[in-house]
């Protein structure tokens, strides 16, 4: 989104974040309603209007309180969860059942019922025990349900080993040596519990080529190619998961069309090839639709400079409402929102108030001299902040607020010390 500036302050789609911060206090999570209506609008144009029988399924763990679940379904979007708690805030928000899938790779007994009873669109099948614990779950609450397969296609993807899924050596997805996936695949079409509806594959994430997804499609059409020959079965969709990468410091965004266009190009090619209809294409955005929609607000506390090592100024979050640094060393960047256009000519390191070494959000970044009670804002935050917020060190989860065309919304209230320990007993 686009950096405003005015006045010395940042704004974020129209709103003063140093009011915001003095409005809801700090840390806060602040979201541009326009920037993620703006990227479904973008999916829409490029994969749900210009290809018929295709669907957009946001990604729910990149950031889903009721409020972003209640605008994926204003946006006409489906949504994918991955845990019972995702469904059941998507329940809350009263979304369409039939617009809902479910992935995952150890999903609990109470869990499938709960999709089962919700009666959601799709439960995609991760692990070998799955299908008979369905089938198990639907004979007792006397309804079918329709499955998908996720397959590893064992490809190697460009970004952070800890985001890499598609490889062979991957805790996701069903190992594609035949006398694996083709009794699974066989056992689902002979069940008069489950429909066999397609096949899944998710190659990783923070991607910005789209070579793996090309690769891993290949794998696809392949077993859709032996299922057809071997089981005499034709899918009724195929689902090339998300992973579109985004722009954290100076990475440049794909538009969301390098990936799918020539994706799509080679579906079509197959099927058309093939002399068949074309099944439907899902795809699983939740990143690149929610990362740079979201920016952090911290207020700067302590400062310390070591001579000729290095500054370090503090700011009252850190690990707690961002985890990726020290996960897996994410990199951001961010300003002083209150002092936007004043020169950067002094390097810092922003550090969190956790009691751990490794609780550092940006390194060497350069801003004007800071100064205690400074407001400071991180970019990019939206995807993954809130959604991997903790109370390590008995830290209180951040509020998020709502902003558009100037105007701001609590969302997410402050979590309170109260709310902290309500389910400790003495």
């Amino acid at each position: 989104m686009e950096k405003e500036v005015k006045d010395n302050r940042l704004y974020w789609d129209g709103c003063d974040t140093v009011q915001l911060a003095e409005k809801y206090g700090t840390p806060l999570f602040v979201y541009s309603e326009g920037e993620l209506i703006g990227r479904f609008d973008e999916l829409r144009r490029d994969f749900v209007e210009k290809y018929e029988n295709t669907r957009v399924a946001y990604a729910a763990k990149a950031f889903f309180p009721l409020a972003m679940a209640k605008l994926v379904e204003d946006c006409g979007m489906c949504v994918d969860v991955v845990s019972g708690g995702e469904l059941y805030t998507a329940v809350k928000a009263g979304f369409p059942a039939e617009r809902i899938e479910f992935n995952g790779n150890n999903k609990s007994r109470e869990e499938l019922e709960l999709a089962v009873e919700y009666g959601i669109g799709r439960i995609i099948i991760d692990s070998l025990q799955e299908l008979a614990l369905i089938e198990d779950v639907c004979r007792e609450k006397g309804r079918t349900m329709k499955v998908l397969f996720r397959i590893t296609p064992g490809v190697k993807s460009s970004t952070h080993d800890y985001i890499v899924t598609g490889k062979k050596d991957s805790k996701f997805g069903i190992p594609l040596d035949d006398d694996v996936i083709l009794p699974q695949l066989k056992a689902a079409i002979e069940s008069e519990y489950v429909e066999l509806y397609g096949l899944h594959f998710h190659v990783g994430s923070q991607l910005l080529d789209n070579v793996s997804h090309l690769q891993a499609l290949d794998i696809l059409l392949d077993l859709v190619t032996k299922v057809r020959d071997q089981l005499g079965y034709e899918m009724k969709e195929l689902n090339l998961g998300g992973g579109f990468g985004v722009t954290y410091v100076d990475e440049k965004r794909p538009p969301y069309s390098y990936f799918l266009d020539p994706m799509m190009e080679k579906i079509e090619g197959y099927y058309s090839q093939k002399g068949l209809p074309r099944p439907n294409v899902v795809i699983e955005p939740g990143r690149s639709v929610a990362a740079e929609a979201g920016i952090t607000l911290y207020t700067v506390g302590s400062i310390k400079e070591i001579k000729g090592v290095r500054k370090y100024v503090s700011v009252d979050g850190g690990m707690t409402d961002n985890i990726r640094p020290a996960l897996y060393q994410a990199e951001y960047t961010g300003v002083l929102a209150n002092r936007a256009q004043e020169a950067a000519n002094d390097v810092v390191t922003i550090c969190g108030k956790c009691c751990e070494s490794g609780d550092i959000l940006i390194r060497d970044l350069s801003v004007p001299k800071p100064a205690a009670g400074d407001v400071f804002a991180i970019y990019s935050t939206g995807a993954y902040g809130y959604s991997m917020a903790s109370n390590y060190n008995k830290n209180t989860i951040p509020a998020v607020v709502f902003v558009r065309d100037g105007k701001d919304r609590l969302v997410v209230r402050r979590q309170t010390y109260d709310d902290m320990i309500a389910n400790e007993i003495i």
